[in-house]
């Protein structure tokens, strides 16, 4: 991998807990770790000195991906699944599948609670993992067995034992018990396991309460230190067990700047076992496109029950239910929901991470700056570009930003007002001509070339102002072109050729930079500006409330928003009880 790259691609990763990847040369799994926080301890791996084995493991890494949990705990079962399923052979040495234990509920008339390393011994019990550690399981185990009375004993004794006199087992070894009673009890115990605790929870309530009420506080405080446990427990078991038993794939997609990263997660066993993750430029419509995807996708692996966002429609869910001949849900709420905002939030985090990574790629930006003077036909080294913001034609803004060999030079940037009565090319007309008669008048450092964000009329407009001060043959002048859907697909000069720009391109990713910053740029200007003209014609005309008292009153409340939520007993804490009466009565007016 390009070192520039991989340097970028450090420096942006999320700080959220997940698990990650290292991969060789061959796009091969290496290793599979955890971490709290990804952009921290992925990053130590390639900082300071290292012992003999770690700094041979660095020596084969060429990339990584990760995975975003919601907790350290859920990186922590996730990676153990990664490492099951990849065998990485840098994790097999200190990890393989006996290391991790599970709870079996066995299949017997009088069944029992195991701790069990071996799923494939006894196909007919039932298995529930696997946990974190074999403390874990065992703090479990101990809990359900004091919950439910299952029989502890290999082998049923000519007695009963101590469990039977603890009130911890029902001694089938001596009395007769129905065996529906542990079925019950089995299936309360695999719903516990589940992850559904509620009704545990609220028995226990009931049971300490009453021990209490009869003032049997001893019996009252075991029932206390029950509930501690079942809530410990539940605390600490993560979201990706509690559909235990089940099967099923979640994908969903994120798309934004011309791109699309589709992301999947393949759940076994109420389990996610891996991810599956595409970004690709985005040529059509994203919805359309994530069908193609997750289509093909089953072509070449087997069908499972599918969850989708909700942002999918009802003709494209009916689409991907007939093609497939599959289960395709779009989950509401509850674990699947919650699965499928995770998905998305990685898809997001991915496709955000390739931007960043490309901007900071200084290669990438020689070699967009290389190709933006190329299709100049001039160099393109200082560059400048506007964009208007204004609202329903009213109070008319404009940004300007400016790009020094790819890099934005913010200390370079201005903010002007602009006559609002000004068409979109007016206004483009008078920003122009502001800017460079300023930079005339002041002997100031001219740019190489000027981006203006739309087609031929734009750029014909900035040509205009830059004839009548003389300054056409100086200042190259080019238009970023969209598409249909808005998105930038080519530039055009004064001539009105136009040159498609790759998607995948630096110069596209360079480009899309440009038009991000000086868009925000304007619109936090405007909506700055909005602000305080809402706030001037309301404080301005209230009796009482002069310039001292209204920046008292915006100071004290720190918007205009929270300002018209105050009580007037509120507003009297800051100015007089008079001014504060005609605030309130004149806010709530309006």
């Amino acid at each position: 991998m390009d070192k520039e790259y991989l340097k970028a691609k450090l420096a942006n990763l999320p700080t959220e807990p997940g698990s990650y990847q290292m991969k060789n040369a061959n796009d091969e799994i290496i290793y599979v770790g955890k971490a709290k926080n990804l952009h921290n301890r992925v990053n130590q791996y390639f900082t300071g000195a290292h012992d003999f084995k770690t700094t041979r493991l660095v020596s084969e890494i060429e990339d990584f991906d990760f995975i975003v949990t919601r907790s350290e705990t859920e990186a922590l079962v996730l990676e153990i699944n990664l490492i099951k399923k990849y065998r990485p052979r840098f994790n097999i040495q200190f990890m393989d599948d006996s290391s991790y234990p599970y709870i079996k509920l066995t299949s017997e008339d009088y069944p029992r609670l195991l701790i069990a390393r071996d799923m494939k011994k006894d196909r007919k019990a039932r298995y529930f993992g696997p946990f974190p550690d074999a403390s874990a399981a065992r703090s479990t185990q101990k809990l359900l067995q004091s919950l439910y009375p299952f029989r502890r004993c290999v082998h049923l004794p000519d007695k009963v034992c101590l469990y039977y006199h603890m009130g911890q087992c029902l001694g089938p070894c001596q009395y007769e018990v129905d065996p529906q009673t542990y079925r019950k009890m089995a299936e309360e115990a695999a719903s516990f396991l589940n992850g559904d605790t509620d009704d545990v929870i609220k028995e226990l309530t009931v049971k300490m309460q009453e021990a209490s009420a009869d003032l049997e506080f001893e019996k009252a405080m075991e029932y206390r230190n029950l509930l501690d446990s079942v809530r410990s427990i539940t605390a600490s078991t993560q979201n990706i067990e509690k559909v235990s038993g089940n099967n099923f794939d979640v994908f969903s997609w994120y798309d934004d700047k011309g791109y699309i990263a589709v992301t999947g997660f393949l759940v076994r066993r109420g389990v996610v076992l891996n991810k599956e993750f595409r970004l690709s430029p985005l040529y059509g419509d994203a919805q359309e496109e994530f069908l193609t995807f997750v289509i093909q996708y089953y072509e070449n692996h087997p069908k499972m029950k599918l969850c989708v966002p909700a942002a999918l429609d009802d003709d494209a869910l009916e689409q991907l239910s007939s093609v497939l001949n599959t289960e395709v849900t779009r989950p509401m709420r509850g674990y699947r929901r919650r699965l499928i905002e995770m998905c998305t939030d990685n898809a997001r985090k991915q496709l955000e991470l390739k931007f960043d990574v490309v901007e900071q790629q200084e290669s990438a930006t020689l070699q967009a700056q290389q190709d933006l003077n190329q299709l100049a036909g001039c160099p393109m080294n200082r560059i400048e570009l506007f964009d208007n913001s204004h609202t329903a034609g009213t109070l008319t803004v404009a940004a300007l930003v400016v790009y020094q060999d790819g890099i934005p030079s913010r200390k370079d940037y201005r903010l002007y007002k602009l006559h609002t009565a000004n068409s979109d090319v007016d206004s483009m007309k008078e920003v122009v001509y502001r800017r460079y008669f300023r930079l005339l008048k002041d002997n100031g450092r001219m740019p190489d070339g000027i981006l203006v964000d739309g087609g031929w009329t734009q750029i014909a407009a900035a040509r205009e102002v830059l004839d009548s001060l003389g300054l056409s043959d100086q200042i190259r002048i080019m238009g970023l072109v969209k598409d249909d859907r808005h998105n930038t697909n080519a530039l055009m000069d004064t001539n009105g050729d136009t040159f498609d720009i790759p998607k995948d391109s630096p110069l596209f990713f360079l480009l899309t930079r440009m038009q991000d910053e000086v868009h925000r740029s304007a619109i936090s200007y405007h909506r700055k500006l909005r602000q305080k003209a809402q706030t001037r014609s309301v404080l301005d005309e209230i009796e009482g409330i002069g310039p001292k008292r209204k920046k008292q009153l915006l100071k004290a409340f720190g918007s205009f928003t929270a300002l018209k939520q105050a009580s007037e007993e509120q507003l009297a804490e800051v100015v007089p009880a008079a001014a504060a009466k005609n605030v309130y009565e004149a806010l709530h007016e309006e």
